[in-house]
């Protein structure tokens, strides 16, 4: 950022041209996420165009679509020479139409195949994460057979460190490490020294399950198989690590209303109108929250107290609540918590809020009767607080759960809705306490 700072004062752009050919495709796509629309085409066009069609695949969706727009159609088509398949599958969705066109035209049969099947699936799932570039073997040889055939084919797929054992059927039976082939006595068959611990994935199988399973058991790669446990493909590290930094970058940006996807220095106007949104959400819960205040008006219109201290009793109903409902979507998102395991949860966090609200009732009742000399309005305080504490556990639970079942994401409206329940039950507990036993 410096460098390129300094380039555009001294107005010696090309100055940048051999940094970029030494950074890696991923580095130079956090770079351009990171500098204003107005530097970010210039950059662009001094990245090498060799480092074109990786770049495009490590920036985000709108920073994408941006560079794409830029880029002639000859020279897009070069950028998707030599890609895998399964990064072609990320990439061929924000092509224009043509591009596609002339790619596919200029693939083999085999890897237009090898595509269309990839694409096939839901790219939220092991298939559409998989590659099916595998190298398989079968049970029944020796590995000086197995070496022997790999010396014939001078070349394996990136990131193989085992072959797929495979039977005659294509069914998926182990993985031979590459370690072991070397190392161990070329006489020996394969179905002696495979690996048959490491169960297939489903290719059905959501991206999220798939991370956890290779954040488990620590794989580097894993076999992808069909209903009838046919050998499909196979999915590596490096794409699994995508799948949690998007998750992780969702799950940060969803608690603001935001898309992961949203470029850092996109159109103020775009910018604006979708936030915009969320604002209006909030708007009207507050709205919502105003009107039950206003069923009060006279109470707070005789006890000045309670327009002091109301806002305490929501504010600390809505940071319970919240702690509630991040662990919960986090629980969720690792498959940690469900409705079988949801009451024994809820038991607890009640009793969390219990203790919670016990402590700091009697905390800010205290404060309340020092400061107002009303023993009654501390009383009014440290209850009305405890019970918007239960409150905002129950709701913690219950939202999240109500809206995954509605195929809502808890991250993206969770916030909102615990806010509403936090503060309409939270004013009007308070404010109701206080007008039965502070107005005569």
């Amino acid at each position: 950022m410096e460098k390129l700072d300094s380039a555009v004062a001294s107005g010696r752009m090309r100055r940048l041209k051999p940094m970029l050919a030494s950074m890696h495709p991923a580095e130079t796509a956090l770079l351009l996420e990171s500098i204003p629309r107005d530097k970010r085409e210039v950059v662009w066009n001094l990245v090498p165009e060799a480092d074109h069609g990786e770049t495009l695949l490590h920036v985000n969706d709108e920073v994408r679509a941006e560079l794409i727009d830029a880029l002639e159609h000859d020279t897009l088509l070069a950028a998707t020479e030599g890609l895998a398949i399964d990064d072609l599958a990320d990439l061929i969705e924000d092509l224009p139409e043509q591009v596609t066109r002339e790619m596919l035209r200029a693939m083999d049969i085999e890897n237009r195949e090898r595509l269309k099947v990839v694409l096939s699936y839901d790219p939220a799932s092991a298939g559409g994460l998989m590659n099916n570039d595998t190298v398989t073997v079968r049970p029944d040889v020796s590995l000086d057979v197995v070496s022997r055939y790999l010396k014939q084919r001078a070349s394996l797929p990136e990131d193989t460190e085992a072959l797929f054992v495979v039977s005659r059927y294509g069914r998926y039976l182990g993985m031979l490490p590459l370690s072991k082939l070397v190392t161990l006595d070329p006489e020996r068959d394969v179905s002696e020294i495979m690996d048959t611990d490491i169960d297939a994935l489903a290719v059905d199988m959501p991206a999220s399950q798939v991370a956890k399973r290779f954040q488990d058991l620590d794989l580097i790669s894993a076999p992808v198989v069909n209903a009838d446990g046919i050998l499909l493909g196979r999915i590596t590290i490096d794409d699994v690590v995508d799948v949690i930094r998007d998750e992780a970058e969702h799950s940060i940006m969803s608690l603001a209303g935001l898309d992961e996807e949203e470029d850092v220095f996109a159109p103020i106007t775009r910018s604006a109108r979708r936030r915009a949104v969320w604002l209006g959400a909030n708007l009207a819960t507050a709205f919502l929250a105003s009107q039950v205040v206003g069923l009060f008006s006279e109470a707070l219109s005789q006890v000045v107290a309670l327009a002091v201290l109301m806002p305490i009793v929501a504010s600390m109903g809505g940071i319970g609540g919240s702690q509630t409902l991040t662990l919960m979507i986090r629980g969720l998102s690792l498959g940690q918590i469900g409705f079988a395991n949801a009451r024994a949860l809820l038991a607890k966090e009640l009793a969390v809020a219990l203790i919670n609200g016990i402590l700091w009732g009697v905390v800010v009742g205290g404060i309340a009767l020092v400061w107002f000399g009303n023993f009654t309005l501390g009383l009014i305080m440290a209850a009305a607080l405890v019970l918007n504490q239960l409150n905002a556990a129950i709701t913690g639970v219950a939202v999240p759960l109500a809206m995954k079942k509605m195929g809502i994401d808890p991250a993206l409206a969770g916030s909102v809705v615990l806010t509403t329940f936090t503060d309409v039950v939270g004013f009007g507990t308070f404010l109701g306490l206080g007008t039965l036993f502070l107005m005569h």
